[in-house]
């Protein structure tokens, strides 16, 4: 029986995909094995949005190699989509497959049996056309289910459409099949995932249904106790999906909603779908129907043209929003797209200052949210994921919280009172109020 080890980078996305094509392996009669279990085969699924992703690929490849230098070794996802060639030439690297080629690794390498050259099966990102369901199982307590791919908005920074292709999804009939198998699992929460999922609903280029149609039928699906919307843009979260994740049954008060910036001339630098004021609009509706909701936010520093002033209003935008997190990106400049060729280059001293300045208010923002809500009452799902004695887990609301370790309550879901924040960041319970409850 051959062994079989795999290595995500990036995304949730591809952590569902990288699960799925583990399944097909052990379908095979594959072992599936860690990373340092001297496998005979490697398959690294890579991203293009991680910085330095060539390095990153070249060190995992010299890791596999060192661990097992006999194993074959191939490289799938967005960097493999975009940089193929190059990623041939990486010395111990034996296949490169592309976005329409990676769930068909069995039909393509056969016995994955070495030859002297890297094999590079990337066919031009047109030919992505197929949506393949995918979803991650026994990585973790939530499972992530990829319910869309790819993305029709080609952003001026972004490489996403050149490595996945075109927005193409799934069907809700087929979605609500997916939860349910993993219902069957005994997973209590599922994370949608997707590159543009707010786009959720085209099938062979025509738009079929509607994302908020398939939040309806998945908030009837027994047996789940959650679901959380990874992130969606800020113009496809609309009024209907927030009031009615406001009195849903299963969907979780969390939303994460890219903004990139919050200066409208950079705004329309980057070619988004919406000025700074529809952002606030969105944020303020979920704050009035839900004010316990945690609202996550993407935005990147520097961008071309980006001066101090403009940088600013950034700042200012968000320190003054009701927000509960951050997430900074660094902007760096990507091959084939429309701001690797703009003016206005902001040096990258500069853009790692801007950067540290918003992730001290990303802390400050956190600490915030996690200080409102203090004292009240939340159901946490507690994760393997133990820590000096501690083990963690999310509340509905993406409060990480720390309590005492005990093996019964690993994905359980635990009614608990927040009662302080440690020094690690965590918000510790109540012990003695702790009660055991399933909802």
């Amino acid at each position: 029986m051959k062994k079989v080890a795999f290595y995500t980078l990036g995304c949730k996305l591809n952590f569902s995909e990288t699960s799925t094509i583990s399944r097909q392996f052990e379908e095979k009669g594959f072992l599936k094995v860690d990373f340092q279990e001297n496998p005979d085969i490697f398959i690294i699924n890579t991203c293009s949005v991680t910085e330095n992703a060539d390095k990153k690929c070249k060190k995992i490849v010299k890791e596999a190699k060192k661990i097992s230098p006999d194993s074959y070794v191939a490289i799938i996802g967005c960097y493999a989509q975009l940089k193929p060639t190059e990623i041939s030439e990486i010395e111990g690297v034996d296949a490169v497959l592309g976005a329409a080629e990676k769930f068909r690794l069995h039909e393509l390498l056969g016995d994955f049996a070495k030859e002297q050259e890297a094999k590079v099966l990337a066919s031009e990102i047109t030919e992505a056309r197929t949506f393949n369901n995918a979803y991650s199982i026994n990585d973790r307590t939530r499972t992530f289910l990829k319910v869309q791919d790819g993305c029709n908005y080609g952003c001026a920074f972004c490489t996403i459409p050149l490595a996945r292709g075109k927005s193409r999804s799934n069907t809700i009939e087929s979605v609500l099949a997916s939860a349910r198998e993993i219902a069957a699992t005994d997973v209590k929460e599922i994370v949608l995932t997707g590159v543009n999922i707010g786009d959720f609903g085209i099938v062979d280029g025509k738009r079929n249904e509607r994302f908020a149609d398939l939040v309806y039928a998945l908030d009837e699906v027994e047996g789940i106790d959650r679901f959380r919307i990874s992130s969606i843009e800020p113009n496809l979260l609309t009024n209907e999906i927030i009031e009615f994740t406001a009195t849903s049954k299963r969907f979780v008060p969390h939303f994460h909603i890219p903004l990139q910036s919050g200066s409208n001339t950079i705004l329309r630098k980057m070619g988004r779908r919406y000025l700074r004021e529809l952002y606030e609009d969105r944020v303020s509706k979920i704050k009035t129907l839900m004010p316990q909701a945690c609202i996550g936010v993407d935005v990147i520093v520097g961008f071309p043209g980006e001066t101090d002033e403009l940088f600013l209003e950034t700042y200012n935008f968000l320190n003054e929003l009701n927000i509960s997190y951050l997430h900074v990106f660094t902007y760096s400049e990507r091959a084939n797209t429309r701001a690797a060729e703009m003016d206005g280059v902001v040096p990258m001293k500069k853009r790692n200052e801007r950067s540290k300045m918003l992730r001290i208010l990303s802390e400050k923002k956190r600490r915030k949210f996690y200080e409102e809500n203090l004292g009240k009452t939340f159901t946490v799902l507690f994760e393997e994921d133990v820590e000096n004695g501690k083990m963690h887990g999310f509340t509905e609301n993406y409060i990480r919280v720390a309590a005492k370790y005990d093996p019964m309550l690993i994905n359980e879901l635990k009614v608990v009172q927040l009662d302080q924040i440690n020094e690690a960041g965590n918000v510790e319970v109540l012990e003695p109020e702790m009660v055991y409850e399933r909802h």
